[in-house]
């Protein structure tokens, strides 16, 4: 019989946007079981086969109640399901489900996809480390996204080295997001993509294309993603004032991709930046921050450009540089990121070492 796996995320949209080729991979040896809030894509996982149940979680919440009822939620679930083992996704799914599987001797495997806020401030950091450490005392194997996550996570006695598998991210479907011909644009079409907020760095870019703009540099930043309510006013500005056009979130984001000269993502922390694998896999040159998560996708002059984080006058000068150097140049370094995905990036050896890890 094929064994029965639990697993728990926090967000179906995004599990299936960079994990559905794993759980393809861990269905011809087990039965799979996905617990996340609906968010859009379950009817896609069920046509697959996959049994789906609906978890309500409050992603970036607090409340001591709400906390508590999860973690009700979660021991319910694993009493209904009897999992042989299970695999989490994030946080909450990582810290309460390890609790509840070690109390109740039922193996598990856990995914860091970066450390988040969670480890920005110190008094926090301090009350998660040791959540953690509980809920991985008994733990499997713990997946990182990048090295520096992991040593972390040693550092603070969390999880000992011999428990660590480090990952390229998710790595990326080459296929999907195949190499697109460079632009021939008039103006630069710089792209971000993704949650328009502080942590990814949207106030440092906001002021490199503003003064960029003052100095007649001519360009465009496309905008695509959700915003912070904080930032509705300024994006409007932007628009406003020719600088920036808008878009929305994009289900598919590849056309923006094509349609980009150069990506730029200045964020504050990452665990593995899949916007960043995207672009470098469809032949766009980056800008990004010299951080874990980041920097790992990039080899700095050749296929992007790294700035120290939070360096709003660093960003400004690589946007600029960006701009003076030929379409042709530009086109090279998408180039040369292409090549690095195929060389560290691919999904395939991403999927088959995870099973492997499984096993």
């Amino acid at each position: 019989m094929k064994k029965r796996i639990l697993i728990v995320t926090n967000h179906s949209y995004m599990f299936w946007q960079f994990r559905k080729e794993l759980v393809e991979a861990l269905q011809k040896e087990h039965e799979v079981i996905l617990a996340m809030p609906f968010v859009g894509h379950e009817e896609d996982f069920r046509k697959m086969g996959i049994e789906c149940i609906p978890v309500s979680m409050n992603r970036r919440g607090v409340n001591p109640f709400a906390e508590a009822k999860l973690l009700r939620d979660y021991k319910r679930l694993l009493q209904k399901i009897s999992p042989d083992f299970v695999l989490t996704y994030s946080i909450k799914p990582n810290i309460y489900m390890g609790l509840l599987c070690s109390c109740k001797k039922i193996p598990y495997y856990a995914n860091v996809q970066g450390l988040g806020t969670a480890f920005q401030k110190p008094v926090l950091a301090g009350f998660v480390t040791v959540l953690y450490r509980i809920a991985f005392r008994k733990v499997k194997y713990v997946f990182f996204e990048n090295k520096e996550n992991a040593r972390e996570f040693g550092e603070r006695n969390i999880v000992s080295a011999d428990r660590q598998v480090v990952l390229p991210g998710a790595g990326i479907n080459l296929e999907k997001y195949k190499m697109e011909p460079y632009p021939n644009h008039s103006r630069v079409h710089f792209l971000y993509l993704g949650r328009i907020m502080k942590e990814k760095g949207i106030e440092e870019l906001f002021y490199a294309v503003r003064r960029l703009k003052e100095e007649n540099e001519d360009f465009v930043l496309d905008l695509a993603g959700f915003f912070e309510d904080i930032y509705k006013k300024q994006v409007e500005e932007l628009e406003q004032l020719g600088i920036a056009h808008f878009y929305g979130f994009q289900s598919d984001p590849r056309p923006f991709y094509a349609e980009a000269d150069c990506v730029v993502l200045p964020s504050y922390h990452e665990g593995m930046s899949n916007v960043l694998l995207e672009a470098a896999a469809t032949g766009r040159p980056v800008i990004t921050s010299n951080i874990p998560g980041c920097r790992e996708s990039v080899e700095n002059g050749k296929s992007g450009l790294l700035v120290e984080v939070k360096n709003k006058e660093m960003l400004y000068q690589a946007m600029k540089k960006m701009l003076h150097c030929s379409r042709e140049e530009r086109e090279k370094m998408g180039k040369a990121g292409r090549e690095k995905m195929k060389r560290e990036f691919r999904k395939e050896a991403v999927v088959e070492r995870t099973v492997r890890s499984l096993e």
